[in-house]
């Protein structure tokens, strides 16, 4: 057992407490400083609850949270301390406990599922076997921290990750692989008005490849691919010399993610003259619903009621699941709003989720 530690119930108020804290610590991603604060923030408060030391792992996009019980590693809770929201959205948007929501930034996506993860890991007897990874990057990829999750998944040999619930506070059980592909298109300026036709119009082409990149879609088999932005152009009587197009794509199987990446570097020109240049890849691999099937039946064992979906959205689970380690997802928070200003946690489904924390960490160093 930890040292220092003692076990103790579930308290709605000490998880409230803690929320405050890591909610009014800011963390933006990719913005160091404040990422720094956060990381020290999280490590505070695992240190304060569980005991130990929660050591803080540097790297280029800021500090990941790294705490470990000791014994033979069993179990790792996974989760992230990085939002999508700049500095100063909390001025705006303070936290708050109202009517049985709890709101402010970053409450559902993900920090009320850490809180949640800490507090239920508190009420364990023996914290033996259990490690905690809090990562700084989530939000924007993970670049810097995926070979970290994945070394300590392959060590712990379970995966459960606190992202928030599905609707109605559904486990995730399975997710889309995802990924941003960018076509950058050159061409050739001329004056519109006086010459259009010594130009290559880089506009054009793209129209012509985001028709192409559209059409790879299979809607009917989970595969979208949608082109979200574009830009090109400098003034309204040029023939713009360059475009670029960025496109979102969402699989659910390898081989979607094999024939979506060669379709991308297999697209061609269609005007003379006109150059394509693409970056990306499907980074996060898909997480089939067969990686999170025996931590599922565990879950509902101890939850009869509990119901799991497939969702279309990525995380740090579909690393762990591509590797073949168990991952059960969406453990996190009961709300919603994900990214958006309306977001919010459901006071009253916290201590019903630390205590499925407690329980499946049991569960999973029994078998």
């Amino acid at each position: 057992m930890t040292k220092q530690h003692r076990a103790v119930d579930v308290c709605v108020d000490a998880m409230i407490e803690d929320l405050r804290t890591l909610v009014e610590t800011e963390s933006p991603s990719r913005d160091a400083e404040a990422l720094k604060a956060s990381a020290a923030a999280v490590a505070a408060v695992i240190e304060r609850r569980l005991g130990g030391r929660a050591a803080l792992v540097e790297s280029p996009a800021g500090p990941h949270v790294h705490w470990a019980a000791g014994g033979d590693p069993e179990v790792l809770i996974l989760g992230h301390h990085d939002t999508v929201f700049p500095l100063g959205t909390l001025a705006r948007r303070p936290f708050r406990v109202e009517d049985g929501k709890a709101t402010g930034p970053g409450v559902f996506d993900m920090l009320g599922g850490l809180v949640q993860a800490i507090h239920g890991l508190a009420a364990l007897d023996d914290l033996s076997g259990t490690e905690i990874l809090v990562t700084a990057d989530e939000e924007v990829g993970s670049h810097a921290s995926r070979a970290l999750i994945e070394e300590r998944a392959l060590a712990c040999g379970a995966v459960l990750v606190f992202e928030g619930a599905a609707d109605g506070g559904a486990l995730k059980t399975g997710r889309k692989g995802c990924g941003t592909f960018e076509v950058t298109i050159t061409g050739r300026a001329s004056h519109a008005g006086l010459e259009p036709a010594a130009g290559i119009n880089a506009l054009i082409e793209a129209s012509h490849q985001v028709l192409d990149i559209a059409a790879l879609s299979r809607p009917e088999i989970g595969t979208t691919v949608t082109p979200t932005v574009a830009t090109a152009g400098t003034l309204d009587n040029v023939v713009p010399a360059e475009a670029t197009v960025v496109v979102d794509v969402r699989v659910e199987t390898a081989a979607e993610k094999e024939r979506i990446e060669a379709a991308f570097a297999a697209l061609t020109p269609r005007l003379d003259g006109a150059r394509l240049a693409v970056r990306g890849a499907v980074g996060r691999p898909p997480m089939p619903e067969s990686a999170s099937a025996a931590l599922f039946a565990m879950a509902k064992r101890l939850r009869p009621g509990l119901e799991g979906t497939a969702v279309g959205g990525g995380s740090d689970g579909n690393f762990t699941a591509a590797l073949g380690v168990p991952t059960l997802d969406g453990l996190g928070a009961v709300g919603g709003g994900a990214h958006a200003d309306h977001e919010y946690l459901m006071v009253d489904a916290m201590a019903e989720r630390a205590r499925l924390v407690t329980g499946l960490v049991d569960a999973i160093r029994r078998a």
